[in-house]
Parts: structure tokens; C-alpha cells; sequence
């Protein structure tokens, strides 16, 4: 049974999906509001901190950290769609100030209330809400973050077999990384791209149409390997499928 509706959901669109994937956060803003949920958007969001944090850069990461708790203070639930941001917030904001009671005290708040998307909708919405349609072949991409950190493997699963027309086909060791990574890609590039291309042919070999993960990263070290390779699959994030429905198409939907 899904837990207490929250009356609103507060946004966190992670820096990545705001620049390359900006059509993905509209999804998720036309998905939340045609559950049924009210949704704002803090404009002045910026960066979790994440890139920062990974590099040790521990004083910059508190910086964005701060601004952070203290714009999401007032949210009843937020919502966020990567699992790598979530997990920034929940698991690391509470190690960057566990040496200062009042600010731990913040981030432990905000820690309990963020939520990864599919987190999310498997928690407090009743499945059979969802009334997506995408009636092709898919694999997904198990993003490392969500799977080792946050230990999400189930709910986008639970949720994909919700939507009409869809196939999963599992490829071979989807929780295996995709080689993005952040500044990873950017240290190691050669190293990023034999991850990856190993990634690519796990997909491959599944012969789907789409691979879909939820996470704005992933998806870009995917999307960009795929079109180096000439290998026509598409890219989709979790949300977009999950907002995909012929009766939005033919309509003038508002977010």
C-alpha cells in the first residue's frame, strides 16, 4: 500500500538534465501534476555540490551544500530525478557537517525528505495511477549511484511494467557503470570510454530499441558513445517514458 500523499512536491532538477535534458524535466513536472500533486520549483537552485565533493573539494561542496538546505528548508517532500544528486543530499550532506550540530540537524532533516523519482512514485502513488503507453523494446541502465548507494534496483523496474506496450529486456550486468562518472570522464577519458563502449555493447546485444536509466549523466556518457559507434538506439530517461501517453500527444497539455 503507498504511504501518505504528500500535499505538495518540491523540484530538484539536477544541473546536467537543466542543460542537455531539459525536456525530461518538463515530463516530470506534466507527470507529478497529472497524478494529482502540486509542484513548485525553487528558481534559485543551483549544483548539489556533488562535482566538488568527489574532487575533495570539501570547503566549495559545503558552500553549495548550505545554500541548498537552506532554500529546500521549507519543503514538504522533494523530488529529484538521479539518483547520484539524491544520493549527494541524503548520504553526503549529513558527513559534510556531521562536526556541527545545528547544520547536521538540517541535513538529517532534508536528508529524510529527498526522494530519487521512482523512489518516489513506487513510495506514495498507488501504481495504478500511471497510465503510460510506449510500445517499443527497452533496456535499462541500473546507474551506479542509485543502485550501490541509494539501493534502488526494484521500483523503476515495478514501474516500467506498468506502461503499455513496453518490453524490458535486461541486458547483461546492468548495474555495471556506464563510465561517466562526473569528472571521472574527464581524468580518465580513455579509461571512461572502455568502460562505456563495454556498457554499449551490453546494450547491444539486447537488440532494444531504447535504453532508459534515471540519470542525466549516465544518459549522456550513453547517448554519446552510441553516436560515436553509428549505433541507432535512443536514449530516454525513466520520466520520459513514464510521462509517454498518445492522449498527452493529441492534447494542449499545461505544466
Amino acid at each position: 500500500m503507498a504511504a501518505a500523499l504528500p500535499s505538495s512536491v518540491t523540484l530538484f532538477i539536477p544541473c546536467l538534465m537543466d542543460v542537455f535534458y531539459p525536456e525530461a524535466a518538463r515530463d516530470l513536472v506534466g507527470l507529478l501534476k497529472d497524478l494529482g500533486l502540486k509542484v513548485t520549483y525553487p528558481q534559485a537552485q543551483t549544483c548539489c555540490g556533488q562535482p566538488a565533493f568527489n574532487q575533495g573539494f570539501i570547503k566549495k561542496a559545503r558552500v553549495l551544500a548550505e545554500r541548498f538546505l537552506t532554500l529546500f528548508d521549507s519543503a514538504e517532500c522533494i523530488v529529484c530525478p538521479s539518483g547520484s544528486c539524491t544520493a549527494m543530499v541524503r548520504k553526503h550532506y549529513p558527513e559534510i557537517f556531521s562536526e556541527e550540530p545545528e547544520w547536521l540537524a538540517k541535513a538529517q532533516k532534508t536528508a529524510s525528505k529527498i526522494f530519487e523519482v521512482s523512489e518516489f512514485l513506487i513510495q506514495f502513488i498507488p501504481l495504478e495511477k500511471l497510465k503510460a503507453s510506449f510500445p517499443y523494446t527497452i533496456t535499462y541502465h541500473d546507474a551506479c549511484h542509485s543502485n550501490r548507494v541509494l539501493g534502488i534496483f526494484e521500483q523503476p523496474r515495478k514501474l516500467l511494467a506498468r506502461v503499455e506496450g513496453l518490453t524490458l529486456i535486461e541486458m547483461e550486468s546492468s548495474e555495471a557503470c556506464c563510465g561517466f562518472g562526473g569528472l571521472f570522464s574527464q581524468k580518465f577519458p580513455k579509461l571512461s570510454e572502455a568502460i562505456g563502449l563495454e556498457k554499449i555493447r551490453a546494450i547491444q546485444k539486447t537488440g532494444a530499441r531504447w535504453v532508459v536509466s534515471n540519470d542525466p549523466g549516465c544518459l549522456m556518457q550513453i547517448q554519446r558513445r552510441l553516436k560515436e559507434q553509428k549505433i541507432s538506439i535512443g536514449v530516454k530517461h525513466l520520466v520520459e517514458v513514464l510521462a509517454s501517453n498518445p492522449i498527452y500527444e493529441n492534447t494542449n497539455r499545461k505544466i
